[in-house]
């Protein structure tokens, strides 16, 4: 063929030799002609020669761009966080490019030993192949409704979980999530992808098959950020959406275990709190935890801080009944610990019958840019949405490679009914335009139901 092709290409050019110039400029021409078809073709041999390692290429290529994307467009983060994008990457690369194109080519094509002579035909001929028809639904069936329910999801979630979880992964919070969201999610993934893989199945060679689904999937992301933004129930636990700046999990355990105290279920014991500020000095926690202990208490809950030059203390102590005056005697008397001016004072429960017991606890984590009126916004909404607090705890922190400064807000509050699903949407969505308007980076809720 390139025998062929050069003495075509010679008997044209003779034939205008005179137009053409010296047979020197014509070797030039031929040679730089055939080179630049011959680059071609290997490129275009390249998905065909190579399949597993083109599909791998493309997936996480992908899957990286697709969550600088949704970082830069749809958060609009000032600086691209490279460790979740790193995540997102390995994704793509070991389960949408490796897992995926041993279940699509190999295992698929062992199953469906036509499936590739399928594709190849033309239009006409696919409608009079019945058993053709009946092989690309069952590879679409299989796709959907067993791989991706059993495999996908399962796999997406942990992944999430993986990233979102600061180095400590509750795999178990991540499946049972995934098993919250499934209706849903399968739901959102069949209007899309269904119609996508009857194309793909039907009309891509075996080695077209993960560049057409990497192709497809980084259209929905880029369409799921835009349409959801940071909804995580809609958004980024569905089809590779990427993990935005705004998260919900779902936990169904005991209230009791989280947002009670020692105060509201430890009654054989009185309870005290005790209160300090004073000059910032070495010692001040170990002689006041020496005190507490030689009074036979316990401290259960405490916050113990320096602001500026000045050391404060609140914390909570149990004490049996029979040693809480000499106990509350001993903190006011005591020499070494008069600067910091201890205050005390009797802690009770909370009557049975004269509130209502917690259904819904909510943690919810809001980091951002530091400025005037953030912890208002989020207290403001906190009680709009008649939330009791039970917690809530303020910082600041300075990034040290940018240096600026970043408030966090950790509040623990309870409902007292059973919030569904639409009340909690509703809740995340309030919270989201809490998000837009103060631009946090952050905005993280994790809901707990009474089991």
């Amino acid at each position: 063929a390139t025998r062929n092709f050069n003495l075509i290409f010679l008997n044209n050019t003779s034939q205008n030799s005179k137009n053409a110039g010296s047979p020197k400029i014509r070797e030039i021409i031929i040679q730089t002609s055939f080179l630049k078809m011959s680059a071609f073709n290997r490129l275009k041999r390249i998905p065909i020669q190579y399949p597993f390692a083109f599909g791998i290429g493309i997936s996480t290529v992908k899957t990286s761009l697709s969550d600088l994307l949704v970082q830069s467009v749809v958060e609009k983060k000032e600086e691209i966080d490279w460790k979740r994008n790193l995540a997102f990457a390995s994704f793509g690369f070991a389960y949408l490019g490796g897992v995926q194109y041993t279940l699509y080519v190999p295992i698929f094509g062992r199953l469906f030993p036509n499936a590739s002579s399928f594709a190849a035909k033309s239009i006409r001929d696919k409608v009079k192949d019945t058993k053709g028809q009946i092989a690309l639904v069952a590879q679409v069936f299989l796709d959907q409704c067993i791989h991706h329910p059993l495999l996908y999801f399962p796999a997406f979630y942990c992944t999430k979980e993986i990233v979102t979880s600061g180095g400590k992964p509750d795999f178990s919070n991540a499946l049972n999530t995934c098993k919250i969201n499934m209706k849903e999610d399968l739901l959102a993934l069949w209007k899309i992808w269904v119609p996508a893989t009857l194309v793909n199945f039907a009309f891509m060679p075996m080695w077209g098959r993960i560049p057409c689904a990497a192709v497809t999937s980084a259209l929905w992301t880029c369409v799921l950020s835009a349409m959801r933004g940071g909804d995580v129930v809609h958004g980024d636990e569905m089809i590779g959406g990427s993990i935005s700046g705004s998260t919900m999990k779902l936990m169904e355990e005991g209230l009791e275990e989280i947002f009670s105290t020692s105060v509201d279920y430890d009654k054989s014991f009185s309870h005290v709190c005790v209160s300090a500020a004073g000059p910032d000095r070495v010692g001040w926690v170990s002689n006041l935890a020496a005190v507490v202990a030689e009074g036979g208490a316990n401290i259960t809950h405490s916050k113990m801080l320096r602001l500026g030059d000045e050391f404060t203390i609140l914390m909570h102590v149990a004490v049996p009944p029979e040693k809480v005056r000499t106990l509350i005697s001993s903190l006011n008397s005591n020499k070494d610990l008069k600067p910091l001016n201890i205050r005390t004072s009797y802690l009770t429960s909370r009557q049975t019958g004269m509130y209502t017991k917690a259904l819904t606890g909510l943690r919810i984590h809001c980091v951002g840019t530091d400025r005037p009126g953030m912890l208002a916004a989020v207290a403001k909404k906190i009680s709009e949405e008649k939330l009791s607090v039970e917690n809530i705890t303020t910082e600041l922190r300075i990034d040290r490679a940018t240096g600026v400064r970043k408030f966090v807000i950790d509040c623990d509050c309870t409902a007292t009914h059973s919030m569904n699903k639409e009340e909690l949407n509703m809740l995340f969505e309030d919270f989201n335009d809490v998000k837009k308007a103060l631009d946090f980076d952050v905005v993280d809720i994790r809901v707990h139901m009474e089991k």
